[in-house]
């Protein structure tokens, strides 16, 4: 099975990220996780890219606050699906992180989810890896069916709620 590189700008997103390892290790998931920057290790963002499917890698995560760019250098270099997660910070609340990591140019593509949406990037991740594993497929249609089990037990329950208004 392929692993699942996690990329965080600085190592104050680990609060944000570690949702995404916890997701990721459910599915068992191999996940490695760095401090790289687009701004400040540029060379190293890089490198890592270019050589990440080689070295095992099926997606590549990227999480970064601010100017966001990480998830573009690492996507100018590699094949591979990278996906971003805008990190909240206390500039614009993460607006100015989603802009800089939607706002692609042709080309180099990054999947986007919402503003410190961790555990939606590794669910996101695991589709990809899915594609070509079934056993990751079957793990995937279980989290769907519980999620709709669980909705529907709520429902019982208002409806009861309701029942003795």
């Amino acid at each position: 099975m392929k692993k699942v590189e996690k990329d965080m700008g600085s190592d104050s997103d680990l609060h944000v990220v570690s949702a995404s390892i916890k997701k990721l290790k459910e599915f068992g998931i191999e996940t490695e996780v760095h401090v790289m920057s687009a701004h400040r290790t540029p060379d190293l963002a890089a490198q890592f890219s270019k050589n990440a499917k080689a070295n095992g890698f099926g997606v590549i995560i990227s999480a970064a606050g601010k100017a966001a760019h990480l998830g573009g250098v690492l996507a100018a270099n590699t094949t591979l699906p990278v996906i971003g997660i805008p990190i909240k910070s206390s500039t614009l609340d993460g607006l100015d992180a989603l802009l800089a990591t939607v706002q692609m140019p042709s080309g180099i593509p990054v999947a986007t989810v919402a503003i410190d949406g961790a555990e939606n990037a590794a669910i996101l991740a695991v589709q990809m890896l899915a594609l070509s594993d079934e056993e990751l497929s079957l793990k995937l249609e279980k989290m769907k069916n519980d999620m709709e089990a669980k909705v529907i037990e709520k429902d019982k329950k208002i409806a009861e709620q309701i029942k003795s208004l």
